[in-house]
């Protein structure tokens, strides 16, 4: 293993960045540590200082968004360096479709696309100079654009397929929520009690909208209108079928009309608009079937078809049209 190590530079590279990362994390483990206690002393500090003081507790949101990333966008925008994004509100449109309703969100999606634009070139560059043949500048330039692009791109690209992911399980489990909920309303549950009692009901199954339901619950209780908590849903949720269910109901809670009645007629266009989506999802599978059997099997079959035949010009044909 020594000799490995000793006589290969790719491996003597991968060993001192080993060394490197671990160090890095001792040091920020330690960082973090130190400031936490340094935090504790001055909290001390202020109540010996104030006997009536009392400490205020941060609250659960700021607890939960403060991270490790959310830290070090904050430390970068405290030196100069500015992470807000010309298109603010699509950005954070986009994040909290993917499911990031964080307020540091859009800062630490355009801290790690400007990570990425950096990493990349580099770790290319030091992987590329460390063999005993460095590559020549053109190479190296066209490489290192080409992964400065790669990283700028792959967060948009992870952020669209989280998005989309999270869509098809919303849309996957939504008709069985309005099922749930036809059942708790036509059995004398209000409104609140129903989404309450199929937010607790669904955390298995669909943890999703368990989660958008329950949020939706705790601002009915904290106060909020029925049309500020669904529409405020509907917003988190960023899907249409979820949007046009809010929007019934508040317009069934507006005029009066029955909500079991509106939910029933709903849940059956859901449940018809998931056979489409299936269907469609089948018929697809053809097209999306003929792709692997034109590029691996087709050659293959024209091969062992046409064999024979160039075999007999070889031996017979060519060597007549040589004169032999």
């Amino acid at each position: 293993m020594l000799d490995l190590v000793a006589s290969s530079p790719l491996a003597r590279f991968g060993v001192l960045f080993t060394i490197f990362i671990v160090a890095v994390g001792a040091v920020y483990a330690l960082a973090i540590w130190l400031e936490h206690r340094a935090a504790l002393r001055r909290q001390l500090g202020q109540i010996a200082e104030e006997p009536g003081a009392v400490l205020r507790p941060a609250s659960l949101r700021a607890q939960a968004s403060e991270g490790a990333w959310t830290r070090l966008a904050a430390a970068l925008e405290g030196a100069g360096i500015d992470l807000s994004d010309s298109r603010n509100e699509r950005l954070t449109a986009r994040l909290r479709a993917a499911g990031y309703t964080s307020p540091a969100a859009p800062r630490i999606f355009t801290l790690a696309r400007l990570i990425g634009v950096f990493v990349l070139p580099l770790g290319y560059l030091a992987l590329a100079f460390s063999g005993a043949e460095p590559p020549t500048f053109l190479k190296t330039y066209l490489i290192g654009a080409g992964l400065a692009l790669l990283g700028l791109y792959l967060p948009n690209l992870y952020v669209q397929a989280r998005a989309d992911r999270r869509r098809d399980e919303l849309l996957r489990g939504f008709p069985d929520c309005l099922d749930l909920l036809i059942i708790c309303i036509e059995s004398g549950l209000s409104i609140e009690a129903a989404i309450d009692r199929v937010g607790r009901e669904m955390v298995l199954s669909h943890p999703l909208i368990a989660e958008m339901l329950s949020v939706a619950t705790l601002q009915l209780r904290a106060g909020a209108s029925r049309e500020d908590a669904f529409r405020k849903m509907a917003e988190v949720a960023s899907v249409d079928e979820i949007r046009s269910f809010t929007t019934l109901i508040i317009q069934s809670d507006k005029l009066g009309t029955s909500i079991a009645t509106t939910l029933r007629v709903y849940a059956a266009e859901m449940r018809e608009r998931r056979k489409l989506r299936a269907e469609e999802r089948a018929h697809r599978l053809p097209v999306l079937i003929s792709i692997p059997l034109v590029v691996c099997m087709l050659p293959v079959m024209i091969g062992v078809l046409m064999l024979p035949a160039v075999v007999r010009l070889v031996k017979s044909v060519f060597p007549m049209m040589m004169g032999g």
